[in-house]
């Protein structure tokens, strides 16, 4: 139903319309789609390895991109010896990337994998994963994680694995948890223990995080995908009612904002000054998103600090009426706070607070009822609980439900498709705050113009939404994530940038062919949200980023992307230019994630090679595509040639050849 409701928007383009044509989601595949049915194999057989499972989905395997010897120089004298003298070691060592190096390697290690269980191994520990390689199955049997999934490392006892009497659990941040045995000896000599956790929370521990270290050489630079400038132009902006205002340029106004913003042209820096007193931590109403033909736009802030006695802001009050005024076709303003209303009102009590239609008389106020970032952070771990190391299979879907997470995705979808349609189909301007408006405002947002700007369904547009509206807006990705931090505890900590994924992924499934990128693509962003093996998404601001030099010391993700396309293209992928899509935010058209929450799982793996089939396709369509433009060179050069012999011989007459593609 969604790829028909899709296509039959398809028509109005190639006709060469510009009508907006919004597109809602059906109901039938998004159901079936989640009808996956578990493998029957074996676990033990070789082709039920989990580790080929992940090889097959997990973005993190750059292994295409690396060298297969450990470069004598990342190796120390001591496991230099170790290696020269065992052929073992040599076949079970780990493969480096540019710049990493060997930290610890210890032989008979054991891996108890919950799955195939325990595998003995070498274990190398680098300054970016734990690497476990086993050359006594066939294929070898390999565990390649990277140290910034891991969110805590504890010591355990083991039992029942002879001389390896010395236990380490690792719990990851991806959804896995890891446990190793191994001697007490290797313990004493090589300090595993203390070396991993070293490593593991490099920030803690006072050294660089591995991406600052990282020397990958790219066809594409990755940086350069994010102009600010170029993206409001591509908006149409400035115009008559919106300025491109450089008064953030040394991050004075707002410290968490980006340095180069857009607000109403009439605007004076002073009474911007007030109105960022006025808004919790500085951060003041900008825009987001124009929409092309009406103007209506989305605009985005933090919560204003009304507090217990009302406190009002002439200036922001005047500044709110002149968003709504640079709309000719609305006298209405809706503010859309991503909070519950009972928390909005603690938020108050506390000096927060939101916008009373009394002092704002031409705004409308809506909660959606979104919860915060504890409950969210709640919500994984139950989900991860229910999903890994096992499945109870019949109680599988009461489980889900009792995570709550999939409700929790469905507000956020509907809370979009409402900002969205009061954009598209109410021509009326919008504000989205929560608290901070670094959280559930950047997750609105984003869902929002991805639903109403097709732009950003291709791959460079997705890149420059999430560079936009998360990376410079200031979500605090360090914060949220705890990159290299071993405070695992941490109540700052949350999925929220997941959510986002996950809240796109749906999307995709609801209109298949209306996404540039796969899903691939998708699990990449969230596998390197984690590893620090890039700096896309280090840092909480683009003032730290800046302070730090991480766009000139480290390689952004987006240049491992960008210089292999054809990996994560949708070969089923139409530009639906300047139509809307509306998604169902119903339970009955949302399902888990099983692909990204369950990959771990070697018995929730596909039956078939899905990213490998889809590269053949886009191969396929890549040739037809090449065929088509062919015969409309051929069509032409016929049509041009029997119009000559027309004119050079009236009574010869020849029927033109017409393509249709």
């Amino acid at each position: 139903m969604e790829r028909a409701a899709a296509a039959a928007a398809g028509p109005a383009v190639e006709g060469g319309g510009v009508s907006r044509r919004a597109v809602r989601a059906g109901g039938a595949a998004a159901v079936g789609a989640g009808s996956r049915q578990p493998s029957t194999e074996t676990l033990d057989s070789p082709t039920g390895s989990h580790v080929e499972w992940c090889k097959q989905l997990i973005a993190a395997t750059i292994s295409s991109q690396i060298s297969g010897s450990v470069p004598s120089e990342g190796v120390s004298r001591d496991y230099r010896a170790l290696r020269d003298g065992n052929k073992l070691a040599q076949m079970e060592e780990a493969p480096l990337f540019p710049g990493e190096s060997i930290k610890v390697i210890a032989k008979d290690v054991m891996y108890i994998c919950p799955f195939m269980g325990a595998v003995s191994g070498t274990l190398t520990v680098t300054d970016f994963r734990m690497f476990i390689k086993s050359v006594e199955r066939d294929p070898p049997f390999v565990v390649d994680v990277p140290l910034g999934v891991i969110s805590r490392v504890e010591k355990i006892g083991v039992q029942s694995h002879g001389d390896n009497s010395c236990g380490i659990e690792i719990v990851c941040k991806d959804m896995r948890n890891l446990r190793l045995a191994y001697k007490q000896e290797e313990q004493n000599r090589l300090e595993i223990f203390e070396n991993l956790v070293t490593r593991a929370f490099p920030v803690s521990n006072g050294l660089p995080l591995f991406a600052f270290s990282y020397k990958e050489k790219f066809a594409v630079n990755g940086w350069k995908v994010y102009d600010p400038m170029a993206e409001y132009k591509r908006q149409g902006l400035p115009n008559e009612s919106w300025k491109i205002s450089k008064i953030n340029s040394s991050y004075e106004l707002c410290d968490t904002y980006p340095a180069v913003l857009v607000v109403p042209t009439s605007v004076k820096d002073d009474d911007l000054s007030k109105v960022a007193a006025f808004r919790a931590k500085g951060r003041v109403p900008v825009l987001s998103w124009i929409h092309p033909e009406s103007q209506a736009t989305i605009t985005r802030c933090s919560q204003p600090s009304v507090g217990p006695n009302d406190k009002r802001c002439k200036e922001d009050e005047k500044y709110l009426q002149t968003i709504m005024d640079a709309n000719a076709q609305s006298h209405k303003l809706i503010i859309f706070d991503a909070r519950q209303n009972s928390v909005a009102d603690t938020n108050k009590a506390k000096g927060g607070g939101y916008e009373s239609e009394s002092a704002y008389p031409n705004a409308e106020l809506v909660f959606l009822e979104i919860h915060n970032i504890h409950v969210m952070r709640e919500s994984l771990r139950k989900l991860k609980e229910i999903v890994y190391p096992t499945i109870d299979e019949t109680r599988w879907l009461s489980n889900v439900d009792s995570t709550h997470w999939l409700e929790y995705i469905r507000m956020l979808l509907a809370g979009a498709v409402r900002i969205a349609d009061k954009i598209e189909s109410g021509k009326t301007s919008v504000v989205v705050h929560c608290s901070d408006g670094w959280d559930r405002t950047a997750q609105l947002t984003a869902l929002a113009m991805l639903m109403l700007d097709s732009y950003y369904r291709t791959i460079k547009g997705f890149e420059v939404l999430v560079e936009k509206e998360w990376i410079s807006f200031g979500h605090r990705f360090a914060m949220r994530v705890g990159h290299g931090d071993d405070d695992h505890a941490d109540a700052d900590r949350s999925p929220i940038f997941l959510q986002f994924i996950d809240c796109v992924w749906q999307m995709t499934k609801q209109f298949p062919a209306a996404f540039e990128f796969n899903e691939l693509f998708l699990i990449t962003i969230l596998d390197h949200l984690y590893s620090c093996l890039f700096g896309t998404f280090l840092c909480n601001c683009e003032k730290e980023r800046l302070k730090e030099e991480v766009s000139t010391k480290t390689i952004s993700l987006w240049s491992y992307i960008n210089s292999q396309l054809e990996e994560f293209t949708n070969p089923f992928y139409v530009n639906y230019e300047n139509h809307v899509l509306y998604p169902v935010a119903s339970l009955n058209h949302l399902e888990l994630w099983v692909s990204y929450y369950v990959r771990w799982n070697p018995r929730m793996r596909p039956q078939v090679p899905i990213h490998q089939n889809l590269k053949e396709l886009l191969a396929i369509r890549t040739e037809l595509q090449k065929k088509v433009e062919d015969l409309q060179r051929e069509a032409a050069t016929r049509s041009i040639s029997s119009s000559s012999d027309r004119g050079s011989s009236p009574s010869h007459s020849a029927t033109p050849v017409h393509t249709s593609v």
